[in-house]
């Protein structure tokens, strides 16, 4: 099998995905300090709210600015949390015509809770924070740290949606350079904006007439951006490592990530079972009847340690065949959960097998 850095190593972009619970931030940790080990300027993007990427590299979340992680490696290893609404703030900016519109926008209380509330918008700020670092020019590779898998997937959903939305005639109509009241409106527009104002709460359809006023002539930008983001995301020089663990549902996972994956033109680059029992032995451990007390005792502990990784391994060899027997690794259990850089350093030390 090839070792995951090995498989991502090209790739400037490695998105990480995988169900809650087994490991995924970790993983991208690994991956940062592995790829920096092999001398790359490397950026890790957490999404993932419970923010335990922070915790395990040292870092203060609580801003939206890469943090570097010195460490013992030839390249260079930063880390940055998700915040939206500042994302957010940064695309406005970035789009309006005027200052005076940037702030026409930020101020409407409607253009506050799409930033900050509406389903969909941490989203797409996720892919578009990752199309920054990615151009930016200040790193080779940029990791990205998911949510759980069904929500990766809307994370590559996320710039299509956005054209959707852009290119929807009520939309179109109320970003149309005349003045709109609710009463010029159509029945649809007047259904769209009640509906808007169910969502953020209060009666905000005025509110809702003003932002789309204000947001006039900046549409064409904002759908060319969203188009780039979703063709870096779909390229060929984007990896995806699909996290998973030697469960009975592992094989589900991957089958399932895989096919909605390729319903969307990519194809998973690699993946890790994470968790897997070590084996301490390749002789079968037997207890002899006779042996009592600690001994005994430790002897069946080790013989039923041995029997669970024998069945993960089981597991790392269909997961291997699925993937054409490469680009797999495997993880061993570790006593407590890798918090710290030497932790995390000997994770990557596994990835790069």
């Amino acid at each position: 099998m090839t070792g995951v850095l090995d498989a991502v190593g090209a790739n400037p972009v490695v998105i990480v995905c995988g169900a809650g619970g087994v490991g995924k931030t970790t993983v991208s940790a690994a991956i940062g300090i592995g790829l920096a080990r092999r001398g790359a300027n490397v950026c890790v993007l957490t999404v993932d709210p419970a923010r335990r990427l922070a915790g395990a590299l040292g870092i203060d979340p609580a801003h939206d600015v890469p943090v570097e992680v010195p460490g013992p490696w030839p390249g260079r290893l930063h880390a940055v949390q998700l915040h939206a609404a500042t994302t957010f703030d940064a695309l406005i900016s970035r789009h309006a015509t005027s200052d005076a519109q940037a702030t026409s926008i930020r101020r409407n209380p409607l253009y506050r809770s799409l930033a900050t509330a509406l389903g969909g918008t941490q989203e797409y700020m996720a892919m578009e924070r990752l199309y920054e670092l990615h151009h930016g020019g200040d790193y080779d590779v940029v990791v990205v740290d998911t949510p759980p898998t069904r929500s990766a997937l809307e994370l590559l959903d996320a710039p299509d949606r956005l054209l959707r939305f852009l290119s929807h005639r009520v939309v179109r109509a109320l970003l149309a350079p005349t003045r709109l009241s609710l009463r010029a409106a159509s029945a649809a527009t007047t259904a769209l904006l009640r509906g808007i104002s169910a969502v953020v709460g209060g009666e905000l359809v005025e509110d809702a007439v003003e932002f789309f006023r204000a947001f006039t002539g900046m549409q064409e930008g904002f759908a060319e951006r969203a188009s780039n983001v979703r063709d870096l995301l779909v390229a060929a020089s984007t990896g995806f490592v699909l996290v998973t663990t030697p469960s009975t549902d592992a094989l589900e996972e991957v089958a399932w990530f895989t096919e909605h994956l390729s319903s969307r033109g990519v194809r998973p680059t690699a993946a890790v079972i994470n968790l897997c029992h070590p084996s301490f032995t390749d002789a079968e451990v037997a207890v002899d009847p006779s042996m009592q007390g600690r001994a005994r005792a430790q002897l069946e502990v080790l013989r039923a340690d041995e029997r669970a990784a024998r069945e993960d391994a089981q597991v790392v060899a269909l997961i291997a065949r699925r993937f054409g027997a490469s680009n797999v690794s495997a993880v061993a259990m570790s006593a407590a959960p890798a918090r710290e850089l030497v932790g995390l350093g000997a994770i990557a030390d596994e990835l790069a097998r």
